[in-house]
């Protein structure tokens, strides 16, 4: 009985990650990105550890603008540096937007067919299972230590009980936070 030996995966190129970031935002709708770059780079690929991109996940939901491609350039720098990056969010933008405007046209002229309804249903159902699939996978994973838990439930009370601006709460909590963090490494 032979013992299987994995193939090793090919090291990234400019060409690959630009066809790999346009491949994910052209078959992707509504969400559940994060968990197909976890699958593409860290469990497929294993081009990026599950920390680094867990790292680099929070990295890009702390900054502003659109997740995705937050993680884009942060993978595409990652992997290949700048041109990397550049590639990576030119390849997570440019073909779905145009892939978007043409179906936006043929999607105008089809909403009449109760088929559609069924359709966009049925893809906002397998977005949901991919996000909750990345939040499972990243809630197994944090350490449980109490000043993160205590931030987590303040930021819940303050945002989803008392309606207290997003944006302030984020720039308090997120402020307190690293400064917290930045004393207990000077600490250590």
């Amino acid at each position: 009985m032979s013992q299987q030996t994995a193939t090793p995966t090919p090291p990234p190129t400019l060409t690959g990650l630009f066809l790999i970031f346009s491949r994910i935002g052209m078959t992707s709708f509504g969400g559940g990105l994060s968990g197909w770059l976890l699958r593409e780079f860290v469990q497929d690929r294993d081009w990026i550890s599950e920390e680094d991109f867990l790292n680099g996940l929070a990295i890009s939901q702390a900054l502003p603008g659109i997740n995705v491609k937050n993680m884009a350039i942060w993978i595409g720098h990652r992997l290949l540096g700048w041109r990397g990056a550049l590639l990576a969010v030119a390849g997570i933008i440019v073909p779905p937007a145009i892939l978007i405007i043409v179906l936006g046209t043929l999607f105008s002229h089809l909403l009449q067919f109760p088929i559609a309804h069924v359709l966009l249903a049925g893809a906002a159902a397998a977005a949901t299972g991919l996000s909750l699939s990345m939040g499972v996978t990243t809630a197994r994973r944090v350490p449980r230590k109490l000043i993160p838990m205590i931030f987590l439930a303040g930021t819940f009370v303050a945002v989803g009980i008392l309606r207290l601006p997003l944006v302030w709460v984020v720039l308090v909590a997120g402020g307190l936070s690293v400064l917290l963090e930045y004393l207990n490494l000077r600490r250590a």
